[in-house]
């Protein structure tokens, strides 16, 4: 198999299509015919890094390469940055403010899960320039 390439735009506060860029690549790995427990790894984590790109990364882009032996998966936002990363990866941590709560995201849990599905991952974060998220799942 040839390396698939997918870029995907990801709107700021945008909670009508959030999660849409994770769900596409979840079908596109259905569709190679990889294992559920490698696209549930996928999607979940991809989907945890979009969404915070929608709430707290003031929109970013995707960017998603399937090889033959892996999914590698770039989230990049356009926000503030994570000013202590370790706080940040403690379940149940977050900073979304409360209307963002009562729509059901922002628990606490996003970078605590991708850290549990993904195989690897790496968080280059920068506080006022953004941040960038690399998550790999290996086949």
């Amino acid at each position: 198999m040839s390396t698939i390439k997918l870029r995907y735009d990801i709107p700021a506060n945008d909670f009508v299509i959030a999660g849409e860029a994770s769900s596409n690549v979840k079908n596109k790995l259905t569709q190679i015919g990889l294992s559920s427990d490698i696209i549930k790894k996928a999607a979940i984590s991809m989907y945890e890094a979009e969404i915070n790109a929608v709430i707290h990364g003031n929109g970013g882009y995707a960017y998603v390469e399937i090889s033959r032996d892996k999914v590698v998966i770039n989230i990049v936002d356009y926000g503030p940055g994570i000013p202590d990363l370790g706080l940040a990866m403690k379940e149940g941590y977050s900073t979304a403010p409360d209307n963002i709560r009562e729509m059901g995201f922002g628990a606490g849990m996003g970078l605590p899960n991708m850290k549990k599905y993904a195989d690897n991952l790496e968080i280059i974060t920068e506080v006022g320039k953004g941040t960038k998220i690399i998550i790999t799942v290996n086949f």
